[in-house]
């Protein structure tokens, strides 16, 4: 189906360009947001008629996107989630989770504005981006930890999933030594039959 642009769509286009799309994609997204208008001669002089009209439309929600950008831009979140002790998630932070964590916040973000190639599944620090405008996107961190101490350290910069390895195997060599020094594992005595 083809299709006039009313604003920019990430990999189909510009503001006022006729694209060919599939049919289920215009009919199901394009033509409800109000993104694009159907391709036929009366919706290209309406386009015409009103380009300046949505053109100024577009620059508005630009510009207000921008300033909260502002605001949203480089700031951190911490989430507290249950782990195993390899690091994976009981589960995993999807999008609707990071919108739910801004706006709590303060911040005003809708879960399709969260750009999650996939769902975020182990701990630590997670840069995510957050579009939102076609032409505005920030980026914001993700601190996925099982207490509020845990992300203390890995805002610090430690990785707490190699920490608690070294701390166990140095827990482990100290009760071997122990056991040592107990003479556990000693052969004295005489245990042959007689």
């Amino acid at each position: 189906m083809k299709v006039i642009l009313l604003e920019r769509v990430e990999g189909k286009g510009a503001l006022g360009d006729v694209v060919t799309v599939k049919d289920g994609y215009a009919r199901n997204y394009l033509l409800p947001l109000h993104k694009a208008l159907r391709a036929n001669a009366a919706s290209m002089k309406v386009f015409d008629a009103q380009r300046a009209e949505i053109e100024a439309r577009n620059q508005r929600a630009k510009e207000a996107a921008g300033k909260s950008g502002e605001k949203l831009d480089g700031t951190s979140y911490i989430l507290i989630r249950q782990a195993g002790e390899s690091g994976q998630l009981y589960g995993s932070v999807s999008g609707r989770d990071v919108a739910d964590i801004v706006n709590d916040a303060g911040g005003k973000v809708e879960r399709a504005m969260v750009v999650l190639d996939k769902p975020i599944k182990t701990l630590g620090l997670h840069a995510v981006k957050v579009r939102l405008h076609a032409e505005v996107t920030v980026t914001v961190t993700l601190n996925i930890a099982r207490s509020a101490d845990e992300a203390d350290r890995q805002a610090r910069g430690e990785n707490v999933i190699d920490s608690q390895f070294e701390e166990d195997r140095l827990a482990a060599e100290e009760a071997a030594q122990d056991m040592k020094a107990g003479g556990a594992g000693s052969h004295e005595g005489d245990y042959s039959e007689a």
